[in-house]
């Protein structure tokens, strides 16, 4: 009987989010009850954006040059296990920065090798990805509430541990994944013809803010709700409610994107994502976050489809690759970096109710500009000579 290539799939992709369930929504915990300032904690929660637009590429040439993907895989992976141990140790904001920034090292290049040998595997099928990628999002909802349980029982250590064993199980199917080289990704090639694009730079500018608000969200929202008296089982919830949400997304997307173009779907993320963030400054009792978690879906899950959609729609011949990059590198890096510190630099000086009003303000006027830029082309499509 022939053997499923991607039986390992759907175990992988629950351990892998599940583990990344357990520790990285509480390491803001962590660093809070360190004593850290709030600038101390944005820093710390923007390195490993900025070091992920760096260490994938350097792993992926690593594993094309020495023919050893898998090795890499694994290597990753155990230094992932093995830095987040050290971390749990460090108490020292001056330690805690090298620290944080070789967990990224190891931890960040281990999806991006996963994702294209499934992707790989998937050839003409590559519609399916979403439904094995879903595993994720299921481990990662199952994973929080019970760390949460775990981590106020037991205290914080035990996000740390809890993430290594998990991570542990993980290395045990890895061993039979047939990892693949890498995508080459030329973005010097094209990112003088990207920005040379009216419709590039105002994609990128929201891509930029949308990245800027989910920092926000993400790396301040536990310690928001904590302040409010909540407990670590109840912040474990908020990230299931979210993941919740992300279901009907997913699951409704070809539809999605058959009915709206996906500047408009882009445009209602943007929106949701303001009034998101904005609900969050007016709670006063901690659990009314588990209802607002339910617009998680309807912000990043849909402004992450719709980004990708639209980065294909625009990117000029041949670069369709490093679009993509171009598009997860600002939102989920560059965007992302500056959120954690901007939001750590806000908490500091106006307090995370102000924080997230501000960041609202900033959202919408990011969703303003994308109107009206929409609105301008009365409906065409955006491009630009070259484009595909």
């Amino acid at each position: 009987m022939r053997t499923n290539p991607l039986a390992w799939a759907p175990p992988y992709y629950f351990l892998f989010y599940a583990a990344a369930a357990a520790l990285l929504p509480f390491l803001v915990l962590y660093y809070q009850d360190l004593g850290l300032t709030g600038t101390e904690i944005g820093l710390l929660a923007a390195i490993p954006s900025i070091v992920s637009l760096f260490s994938a590429p350097i792993w992926g040439a690593i594993s094309d040059v020495t023919h050893q993907h898998k090795l890499s895989l694994l290597v990753t992976m155990m230094g992932a296990i093995l830095m987040a141990l050290i971390l749990a140790g460090v108490k020292s904001f001056v330690w805690l920065i090298p620290a944080v920034g070789l967990f990224a090292f190891f931890a960040s290049p281990i999806m991006p090798l996963v994702d294209y040998t499934t992707m790989k595997l998937l050839g003409r099928q590559k519609m399916r990805y979403g439904r094995l990628r879903l595993w994720g999002s299921i481990g990662w909802g199952i994973a929080a509430p019970v760390v949460g349980r775990l981590v106020e029982s037991g205290g914080i250590i035990l996000s740390f541990w809890s993430y290594a064993g998990l991570m542990a199980l993980g290395i045990l199917i890895a061993v039979r994944i047939p990892v693949s080289g890498q995508m080459e990704i030329d973005l010097r090639k094209g990112v003088r013809t990207f920005l040379s694009s009216p419709a590039w730079i105002v994609f990128l500018v929201v891509a930029f803010c949308g990245g800027v608000v989910l920092s926000v969200i993400s790396n301040f929202l536990f310690i928001f709700l904590r302040d409010l008296g909540a407990n670590e089982a109840l912040l474990g919830l908020t990230l299931t409610f979210g993941t919740i949400s992300e279901l009907p997304v997913m699951y409704f997307s070809g539809r999605l994107l058959h009915r709206y173009r996906t500047r408009q779907l882009m445009l209602a993320a943007v929106l949701l994502f303001a009034v998101r963030v904005l609900a969050y400054s007016f709670i006063k009792i901690p659990w009314v976050a588990l209802l607002i978690q339910l617009l998680h879906g309807p912000s990043f899950s849909l402004m992450w489809l719709a980004g990708v959609s639209y980065a294909d729609e625009i990117a000029p011949a041949g670069l369709g690759s490093a679009a993509q990059g171009l598009f997860s590198g600002v939102m989920l890096g560059i965007g992302a970096a500056a959120g954690a510190f901007l939001g750590g630099l806000l908490y500091d000086h106006v307090g995370l109710v102000n924080t997230f009003r501000l960041t609202a303000l900033c959202t919408l006027f990011a969703f303003g500009v994308m109107f009206l830029v929409d609105k301008g082309n009365d409906g065409q499509r955006l491009r630009y000579s070259g484009c595909r």
